[in-house]
């Protein structure tokens, strides 16, 4: 999920000299453009389809682990990127195994109040989310609405859900970020059993960021900047979004509340 703590997943991980992370990745696109070429290129086309499709999945296979070893020669590469969780299946293809995915979740209220916080923070640049000539993201709940059926919450909303209903949840490590800030220690465990990997004594207290955006691409500031220290955030939904934007995200998204085990707060209307 976008504002749930995967920026500073990575560098909390950065911390062990084993592991190389990287800020927001373009590696999928580059398999997105082979496979795009690999079906409608007519030279792959005319050849035998059996053959070729082994070939690809090897050039992919290969041109990742080529990609990363560009990178560094540490031995674990966490590469971040919202899109790998979804296309599990072809992962697994690529790989030859299924591979291991890291999702960090959040309380849905505080997602779309860090949304609505960015565009408050934002005023002097125009954004997209507000046309008033189309009388579009004009309130507070019509922005919550977009949101939800947008880039980038409606579309990780999409591809959670997909893993669920396709069975690849179990298999996938699903972190709070909740857990993540208040309880560091279990949650870094948790991770690294899930990795098979030998844990790391991390300092939650110095968090220095290894990983750097400019995020002046996504036309706003300061989208990748953590806090040194990993502590729990403010709960501010209600004040950002209105009582009338919670309820909403309660009624239509309960199914996410419900699986990641966030209580509901808003009241039924009255008959």
């Amino acid at each position: 999920m976008p504002r749930a703590g995967s920026t500073l997943l990575q560098n909390i991980l950065g911390q062990n000299p084993d592991f190389h992370v990287t800020p927001t990745s373009g590696l999928l696109e580059l398999i997105f453009g082979v496979r795009h070429n690999f079906t409608n290129c007519a030279e792959f086309k005319a050849q035998d389809p059996r053959t070729l499709k082994s070939a690809y999945l090897s050039f992919c296979r290969e041109g990742m682990r080529a990609y990363a070893a560009a990178l560094t020669d540490r031995p674990y590469f966490v590469d971040k990127c919202r899109g790998w969780g979804v296309h599990f299946d072809l992962l697994t293809e690529i790989l030859g195994e299924e591979p291991k995915i890291l999702c960090m979740v959040r309380d849905l209220r505080q997602i779309v109040a860090s949304m609505e916080r960015l565009f408050r923070e934002n005023r002097y640049k125009a954004q997209p989310i507000e046309n008033h000539s189309k009388l579009a993201g004009t309130t507070v709940v019509k922005r919550v609405m977009h949101h939800m059926q947008n880039v980038p919450v409606g579309l990780a909303m999409d591809r959670i859900m997909e893993v669920h209903m396709r069975g690849w949840a179990p298999k996938i490590c699903f972190i709070r970020y909740e857990d993540l800030t208040s309880r560091p220690e279990e949650a870094m465990a948790t991770i690294y059993a899930y990795l098979g990997v030998k844990a790391f004594a991390h300092d939650f207290n110095q968090v220095k960021q290894v990983t750097q955006e400019d995020d002046t691409v996504n036309g706003l500031d300061d989208l990748h900047v953590i806090r040194e220290k990993v502590e729990p955030a403010s709960n501010d939904c209600v004040k950002m979004l209105t009582a009338d934007g919670v309820r909403h995200l309660e009624q239509h998204y309960a199914w996410y509340f419900k699986r990641f085990g966030y209580p509901l707060t808003a009241k039924k209307p009255a008959a």
